[in-house]
């Protein structure tokens, strides 16, 4: 982060790009939840995202959930539960009795859904605000930041990883 002196207020465009990118990413996150939130998705947290991922292509055994998630079992099954508990996943039938497949619920798949429009209309928002070509530009370049750090076939395919 850039430096500055204690109790000064820092400049946003002293930060580097790695910060400012993230600091989008969580007030885009913190408002799309209110959104949700306030649609009814109650309960929903950031970390749920990542479970969603994964979800998104069709149901996952637990065991399949933690070694994406790069969680032990048990970290996985107490955030099935919770998810569970909300109604956004449920349980699916399996091939083998003795483990547990779970998938998006109608309600997750609204949940995702919801999630999408009000990224959307944030997308609108910031284009009405900042010009359409402006934000296109930062797009393309944060696409290719991500590309030159090597963390965007993780994106690709879903298998973003929770922060550590």
């Amino acid at each position: 982060m850039a430096r500055e002196t204690e109790g000064s207020a820092v400049r946003l465009e002293a930060l580097d790009l790695g910060y400012l990118a993230l600091f989008v990413g969580m007030r885009v996150n913190e408002l799309t939840l209110e959104e949700l939130h306030a649609a009814g998705f109650t309960g929903l947290r950031h970390s749920h995202g990542f479970v969603f991922q994964h979800l998104l292509a069709g149901a996952r055994s637990v065991s399949e959930l933690a070694t994406l998630l790069e969680v032990t079992q048990q970290a996985a099954s107490k955030t099935v539960a919770e998810l569970e508990q909300l109604g956004f996943i449920e349980d699916t039938p399996s091939p083998d009795a003795r483990v547990r497949r779970v998938k998006l619920s109608a309600r997750g798949l609204a949940a995702v859904e919801q999630g999408r429009a009000v990224r959307a209309e944030l997308e609108r928002r910031f284009e009405r605000s900042h010009g359409r070509k402006a934000i296109e530009d930062a797009r393309k370049l944060l696409a290719r930041v991500l590309d030159s750090l090597g963390g965007a076939e993780a994106v690709r395919a879903r298998r973003v990883r929770p922060p550590r």
